[in-house]
């Protein structure tokens, strides 16, 4: 299982409504997380780095990010994170 990044382009966010999506922060921290659904997420802020068993990567602002189903990994918050995110 492999995340996907892509830079998150205006026009194609505007139309996947994106910016109409909930938002969620975090403080610096570092966590464990079970991805039950698919995830999307644009970041507006902060950095990420985050680790599972075949990979690790470094998300920034701008990054649009999914996040398989069946996921596990470790969440490193190095820099406060605000994103725009959705499930399914």
């Amino acid at each position: 299982m492999k995340i996907k990044i892509e830079k998150g382009e205006e026009k194609k966010m505007a139309q996947l409504g994106v910016f109409n999506w909930p938002v969620w922060e975090c403080e610096p921290s570092v966590f464990d997380w079970h991805y039950d659904q698919e995830e999307s997420c644009l970041i507006l802020e902060g950095e990420i780095t985050v680790k599972t068993a075949h990979e690790e990567v470094v998300i920034n602002p701008g990054d649009y990010v999914t996040f398989p189903k069946g996921l596990d990994c470790t969440w490193t918050v190095v820099k406060p994170v605000r994103k725009h995110y959705t499930f399914g």
